[in-house]
């Protein structure tokens, strides 16, 4: 596995702010691409009327087709496409950084796209990249899933430079497995858009998001999908933004909305320094 700091794309030159305000958008997306890139819109308005300055869009924000298969026929190829289009224009009109949870961008593959975390600056451009590397499989009940038939998983571990500090990339099932997050090193904000199912983010949703902050002493900001689908599929919810203690900030149970919080980094910092876990550390991630 490689670790990517910038995916390649050119370098930002940044102030890290101390204290911003930051949101997690909460959607049921549906089959109709441009009704989702609508609904999305909406939402980051929202978002943006109170103050964010960055905006986390869910995984899947853009479709949940009914059925897996029908991510395929609206991939895009990188840097190409409407649903691309709408996220660095909306980024650039409303002078924010946004990111779109996943995108399902083509892959080398004719029947797998990468299932692709994208980030843009405030200008609009395009400033990382993540590809999920770790795909979901359930069979539990009436509950099936097996993402590696429709998507290529990726094999590198994204961190970006910001006005907001360091932040690290994931989506969805990358929170059950910690090393990813240890081999980001110091990032001082995570990332994890997701669409949860409802019987596993019941269950392990919360615990496994308030982890991931308190462990890498990180801001987590955590949207995800939150409701009924048109495909018959139920999605958790429950988006949040936890702080480097593990204290859950706001939180959004169900329906669609924005999850908005300010950030401070003076305090991370603070609690860093105090609780110094991240410099006892002994075991490193190979």
């Amino acid at each position: 596995m490689v670790k990517n700091t910038n995916n390649n794309q050119p370098a930002i030159e940044n102030e890290k702010r101390t204290s911003f305000r930051v949101a997690a958008i909460q959607m049921a997306s549906g089959p109709s691409v441009s009704a989702n890139l609508e609904e999305a819109a909406r939402l980051i308005e929202q978002a943006v009327l109170q103050k964010a300055e960055l905006v986390v869009l869910p995984e899947y924000f853009c479709i949940m087709g009914l059925k897996d298969t029908d991510k395929l026929a609206v991939q895009e190829q990188p840097g190409d496409g409407q649903i691309q289009k709408f996220l660095s224009d909306t980024a650039k009109r409303l002078g924010i950084w946004l990111v779109g949870g996943s995108v399902p961008l083509a892959s080398s593959e004719p029947d797998k796209v990468y299932n692709s975390c994208l980030v843009y600056a405030d200008n609009g451009e395009q400033v990382a990249r993540y590809d999920k590397i770790h795909l979901f499989g359930l069979q539990l009940g009436n509950e099936h899933y097996a993402e590696e038939k429709t998507i290529k998983a990726g094999n590198k571990v994204v961190t970006v430079d910001s006005p907001f500090g360091c932040i690290g990339l994931s989506i969805c099932y990358d929170l059950r497995f910690p090393e990813l997050f240890r081999m980001m090193n110091k990032v001082d904000i995570i990332l994890a858009p997701a669409a949860f199912t409802a019987i596993t983010g019941k269950a392990h949703w919360e615990v496994l998001v308030r982890a991931r902050a308190v462990e890498n002493m990180a801001y987590v900001i955590a949207p995800g999908q939150g409701g009924y689908h048109v495909s018959g599929r139920e999605t958790n919810g429950d988006s949040m933004i936890v702080d480097p203690w593990g204290v859950v900030m706001e939180r959004l149970p169900r329906g669609s909305g924005a999850v908005v919080a300010t950030l401070d980094s003076g305090y991370q910092a603070s609690l860093r320094t105090n609780l110094p876990a991240l410099d006892h550390r002994i075991l490193q991630a190979c």
